[in-house]
């Protein structure tokens, strides 16, 4: 197959993909970050990637929203909401961070294939279709893509839909959040 005709695949995954998400468990999520005093957000690998693109517009949207590691990243208290990205939902670093959240008194809000997972467990939960990187299990949803690309996709395409729903919910437009875009570039 051509690159092209891959792509063309990939972009019918995609659409597939989206008609198997939960409409309650995304506007739950909306809601989450809608009343949490500062947002974290977490994840490994691609998966942590996309989680730091959604911080990034969370920020441009006025949310204090944060990445999980980085030096400038506030402790969580209660009233505080924690996204994890994990498509396997076993990543033990996400583990501990998710129980020390909990423990806190923080939301733990999990994007994942495998809502059944420790995190799972854990957390609100809004299931992806795909598989996990290391799963030959293609459960949710065919792929021609290897590992957990369709989930990685998937996250951030989710991630940026809840951004356009915050937008509504808050009365915000691309404008206003452009004056919150880095000027030191």
């Amino acid at each position: 197959m051509s690159t092209i005709v891959y792509a063309s695949s990939i972009v019918e995954e995609l659409r597939r993909a989206v008609d198997k998400i939960s409409v309650n468990e995304a506007e739950h999520l909306v809601n989450l970050i809608l009343k949490a005093e500062k947002v974290f957000v977490a994840g490994a690998g691609r998966s942590g990637l996309m989680g730091r693109a959604f911080a990034m517009r969370l920020m441009h949207l006025g949310i204090q929203a944060y990445v999980v590691g980085e030096t400038v990243t506030p402790g969580i208290g209660p009233g505080d909401l924690l996204i994890i990205g994990s498509g396997s939902g076993e990543t033990q670093s996400l583990i501990g961070m998710a129980n020390k959240a909990k423990h806190i008194g923080a939301t733990v809000a999990l994007v994942t294939v495998h809502p059944n997972s420790t995190l799972g467990r854990l957390s609100v939960t809004v299931q992806l279709p795909g598989s996990a990187k290391d799963s030959e299990d293609r459960e949710s949803t065919a792929s021609i893509q290897p590992m957990a690309s369709l989930f990685e996709q998937m996250l951030i395409i989710l991630l940026d839909a809840v951004v356009l729903r915050l937008m509504d919910q808050m009365g915000k437009n691309a404008g206003q959040m452009f004056g919150r875009h880095a000027n030191l570039e």
